[in-house]
């Protein structure tokens, strides 16, 4: 069986790990940032080089195109996304990229020819560190989301998306929906500790947790630290510590498979000597089962009634909500064939994160494909794969699209 160049795949991982480095080994390469330029532009110098066409979406997603005999079927489509977390990993999202990449290389080594069109894809703000929620291009792609809705999507900084794609010369002119396709791939580290752990090559993803993401807001009243008594006080602060660990709670009582997070904070004034006013924090939370979601959800509010009860005034805004899936079970197969003939040892996953193949799903079939990373850490400039299980985790790809994309 054929294989991808491993030193070569290893040498752009390195290469591509420079655009936006952190002095501890990670990178900060955050949606549409001048780094995620720097990181878009060498991707398509690159699949230039290869011989291959990229286009670009109103969205900023890059689509690089190897044409197959028959481009009027439906495409098999890869791929993953460049952006990363704020001190973040080398390897999340950007392998997938990379290692769809190495594909389309090793074919053109091999002057393999496919019936249908291969196309590798990035997608725009996979991460939602920079602009919430998470797998926004994706999700427009998909129907999930408006494009104006995402154009409108603002950072920190006020900046829109809109403002941002114009910035760094990544507001395509192609529409940013989608197309028919035969079959989806993605492959990505796990993120989590399973595959190292049970000295397993690959993981073969069948499903994916739903997530809810919200965004609560709790005003009390700033007052001078000194002179307001303790029992005078509207201390937004104080709830939101209530409120941390009940979310923590909630998370507890749905084990093993419930996860539950407050993640970002924001306290105003942010002053010593001033009693905080007001609180903005995220909560998020995730499960395989819809059901489960819903009884999480409800406990959410159940502590916010009870921090209204102390006097706080307390908004809870639902942000993000997409459902538990089940992948494809056809393009499951293909993996876990391919990972066979090649000699791996493979599993069946569960996905505890959000991937973009996750909306890729609710319009085409689609699964993916998860390698080790080590001691599981993720989003964390210690993120770690080694140059084998890159190998293995591409050649797997590279034989589930050689067999549907060789289907007619």
């Amino acid at each position: 069986m054929i294989s991808v160049n491993a030193d070569r795949l290893w040498a752009t991982l390195e290469e591509m790990a420079q655009i936006g480095a952190t002095p501890a080994g990670g990178v900060t390469r955050l949606a549409l940032s001048d780094e995620d330029r720097i990181a878009r532009d060498r991707l398509r110098d690159w699949a230039q080089q290869a011989g291959l066409h990229c286009d670009v979406d109103t969205l900023g997603n890059m689509f690089i195109r190897r044409p197959g005999r028959q481009s009027h079927l439906p495409p098999v489509l890869m791929g993953s996304h460049v952006d990363s977390q704020p001190l973040g990993g080398r390897y999340d999202g950007i392998y997938g990229v990379l290692a769809g990449l190495e594909v389309l290389r090793t074919l053109n080594d091999r002057q393999i020819d496919t019936e249908r069109d291969i196309l590798l894809v990035n997608w725009t703000n996979e991460e939602g560190a920079r602009f919430a929620p998470a797998m926004l291009a994706s999700g427009v792609w998909t129907g999930h989301f408006s494009e104006a809705f995402a154009l409108s999507r603002t950072d920190s900084d006020g900046m829109s998306v809109d403002e941002a794609l114009q910035a760094i010369g990544y507001r395509g002119s192609r529409p940013a929906r989608s197309i028919p396709l035969h079959a989806c791939y993605e492959v990505h580290i796990e993120q989590g500790p399973i595959l190292e752990e049970e000295g397993i090559d690959i993981g073969v993803v069948r499903s994916a947790m739903g997530q809810r993401w919200y965004t609560v807001t709790l005003k009390g009243f700033a007052a001078h630290a000194g002179t307001t008594p303790m029992r005078s006080r509207r201390d937004a602060l104080t709830g939101f510590a209530r409120l941390a660990l009940e979310v923590e709670e909630i998370g507890i009582r749905h084990i093993p498979d419930g996860r539950a997070t407050t993640g970002m904070v924001q306290n105003s004034p942010n002053s010593r000597n001033v009693v905080p006013g007001e609180v903005v924090c995220s909560v998020e939370f995730r499960h395989p089962q819809s059901a489960a979601l819903e009884a999480m959800e409800k406990d959410l509010h159940a502590a916010v009634a009870d921090l209204r009860e102390r006097g706080l005034e307390v908004k809870v805004e639902r942000i993000f909500d997409y459902a538990p899936i089940a992948f494809d079970p056809g393009c499951t197969r293909r993996v876990e064939q391919a990972a066979s003939q090649l000699g791996y040892a493979w599993r069946p996953m569960v996905s505890g994160a959000g991937h973009d193949t996750c909306y890729l799903n609710a319009i085409a079939p689609a699964s993916m494909i998860f390698i080790p990373c080590e001691k599981g850490i993720s989003h964390n400039e210690a993120e770690n794969i080694l140059p084998r299980w890159s190998e293995k985790g591409a050649n797997v790809l590279l034989h589930a699209l050689l067999s549907a994309a060789g289907e007619i």
